[in-house]
């Protein structure tokens, strides 16, 4: 008889190969030469501009913009590509990072999940759903359910807004973090003064970031 964890892989694995996931990889430049090594995971989700069927188009904004450029990034980078007329489902996002786990050496104790505008709320919603799987998020011009916030107590966030955005509004970023603040959690946010909705080139040009997501790891 099957247990409970083998049909939720097999329940996983099917929707993986029925919805076809497509993704970009970036491999760090040593995971081919030290093999026994675990490498930390950030996965990326890109914006509703970039939805569609041509896996490059993931390239436009964010890490797998500029990563071929930078050989010492220092993460296993995953950007998945959302279907045309879709948004970021958890169910296949979390039937993805299962995929990849298995697929490639991730030290799952580091898994970082980051996004732009509908990846931005992509970002906090897997995240409340599925906090127990991520070391920290960065989501950026996002916004999401402060109802369910206290999901995220032992999740660190490090959210960005520009203060002048009039596609998503930068209060929905301040009211996820003032709510998960006010629970205990681990919350800041980044407010770009004079930024509209392209936030994201700033937040991603800050090396601090990436030093932050690496300075956490999973809580267990």
């Amino acid at each position: 008889m099957n247990t409970q964890a083998q049909l939720q892989e097999e329940s996983v694995a099917k929707l993986v190969i029925r919805h076809k996931i497509q993704y970009l990889v970036w491999l760090p430049s040593g995971y081919n030469i030290v093999k026994n090594k675990k490498w930390p995971l950030m996965l990326f989700l890109h914006g509703k501009g970039e939805r569609g069927t041509v896996l490059e188009t993931v390239k436009k904004n964010g890490p797998p913009h500029f990563v071929e450029q930078q050989p010492d990034f220092p993460f296993i980078l995953i950007s998945p590509l959302c279907p045309d007329e879709q948004y970021w489902s958890i169910d296949e996002l979390d039937a993805l990072l299962t995929s990849l786990i298995s697929k490639y050496r991730i030290d799952e104790d580091r898994v970082y999940l980051t996004g732009l505008s509908m990846g931005g709320f992509g970002t906090w919603a897997y995240a409340t759903e599925h906090p127990e799987r991520l070391a920290a998020i960065a989501p950026i011009c996002g916004g999401g359910d402060t109802h369910r916030i206290k999901e995220l107590i032992n999740v660190p966030v490090w959210a960005f807004h520009g203060a002048k955005d009039d596609v998503v509004p930068v209060e929905r970023s301040i009211e996820m973090v003032n709510a998960l603040n006010c629970v205990g959690g681990d919350a800041r946010l980044t407010i770009y003064p004079d930024a509209n909705h392209n936030s994201w080139d700033a937040a991603y040009s800050d090396p601090e970031l990436f030093k932050w997501l690496l300075s956490k790891t999973r809580k267990k």
